[in-house]
Parts: C-alpha cells; sequence; structure tokens
C-alpha cells in the first residue's frame, strides 16, 4: 500500500475513533454538567472518574498500537502515532461540534485530559498541536524508508522533549477552581514553535547532507 493510500485509510480511522470519544464525551457533558460547561470544575463521582481516567488511557493505547501496526520502521511508526493523533484530535471537534454545537469558537475553553492532573485550554491550543502532529508524522510516515538515513541523537530528543514539557506546562498550569481567564500564549507558541521549527530544520539539515 502506498503512504499516501495509508495516510487516507489512518484519516477514515481517526475519523471513525473521533466520533466514538465526541459521543462519550456529549454524554458525559450531559449527565455531569446540566449547564453543558465545564467551569468551575465539577466534582465527578469516584466511579465515573475512574472508568473515564481508564477510558483515557484505553485510548492512548489503541493509537499507539495503530502506530505500531501501519509501519515498519520506528520513526515510521512514532509518525503514524503522532499523524493518527492529531487526526483524530481534530475531527473530534469537529464531530462535537455537529453533535452539540460546541465548541462555538476556537477560544472556548476545553477540559483536555485528566490524566495525570485536569489539562486546560482555548479549543485553539490543542487544534494548533494537532496540525503540527499532522504535519511532522505524516512527513514521518511517507518518508518511512528515508527515517533509517536521518538518526536520533540524545540533543534531537532533549529539544523535542522540551518543547512537548512547556506545552503541556501551558496546559496543567492553570486554575481549576474557577473558570480561567488567563491562558500562557508565550509559554504555548514557544512550545509548539521551538518544537516544530527543530523538527523541520532538522530533517533539512540530514536530506541536505
Amino acid at each position: 500500500m502506498s503512504p499516501f493510500r495509508k495516510l487516507l485509510w489512518l484519516i477514515v480511522f481517526a475519523g471513525a475513533f473521533a466520533l466514538v470519544e465526541a459521543a462519550v464525551v456529549a454524554y458525559l457533558r450531559k449527565l455531569l454538567m446540566s449547564d453543558g460547561g465545564y467551569f468551575p470544575l465539577k466534582e465527578i463521582p469516584v466511579h465515573i472518574l475512574k472508568i473515564e481516567l481508564s477510558r483515557e488511557a484505553a485510548t492512548m493505547v489503541v493509537l499507539v498500537i495503530v502506530g505500531i501496526l501501519s509501519a515498519t520502521t520506528p520513526l515510521g511508526r512514532f509518525g503514524t502515532f503522532m499523524f493518527v493523533f492529531g487526526a483524530w484530535d481534530i475531527l473530534y471537534y469537529g464531530w462535537l461540534a455537529f453533535f452539540e454545537g460546541w465548541p462555538q469558537s476556537l477560544l472556548d475553553w476545553d477540559l483536555l485530559f485528566l490524566i495525570p492532573v485536569p489539562w486546560i485550554a482555548p479549543v485553539l491550543a490543542p487544534v494548533l498541536v494537532s496540525m503540527g502532529l499532522l504535519g511532522c508524522g505524516g512527513w514521518l510516515l511517507i518518508h518511512e524508508d528515508e527515517t533509517d538515513k536521518i538518526g536520533i541523537s540524545v540533543r534531537d530528543w532533549g529539544v523535542e522533549l522540551a518543547a512537548a514539557m512547556m506545552i503541556l506546562f501551558s496546559f496543567m498550569n492553570n486554575d481549576r477552581s474557577s473558570p480561567p481567564e488567563n491562558y500562557p500564549w508565550v509559554i504555548f507558541f514557544a512550545g509548539l514553535l521551538s518544537g516544530i521549527g527543530y523538527f523541520v530544520w532538522r530533517v533539512s539539515a540530514r536530506r541536505g547532507e
């Protein structure tokens, strides 16, 4: 199967999986949030919280396994995971908008994740991250046969990990007791642009050798 056809099927999978995710979240919003809002964060019953944490962990397992089964090299598999994750996240918001009419704006605040603490950010932030994952992950999958020539150094992992930590910090470092007012966009964009920029520079430099 050609890489582009593989990407198409991965998008179909991501769309179907995103629909399932959006349906679950729509049910939770109706059951736990009578006003349809997340903030201030309400106490989630312990048994529901345990189920939700298990579902989030299982979601990551599914996406990782799809990445492993869809490529043959370590970087190809990692790229596939990135691509599927990005497509799934963007299509998830698309399905929520279709089902619930939410988000009404990319600046609407969202509860992104619960592990290990609640992640909170305007919808625009995870969408931008997902677009970066789509581009970088798609490149790695399309050029899977070339990835063994790129090589990954400790510095490469360190830079990308530092960029990811800045993004995660912007998600997790929020006041969860009241409706958020400010989001650390400077920290977020520092992480996003440095991560994507370094990836593009690293790939370009290695291929030019």
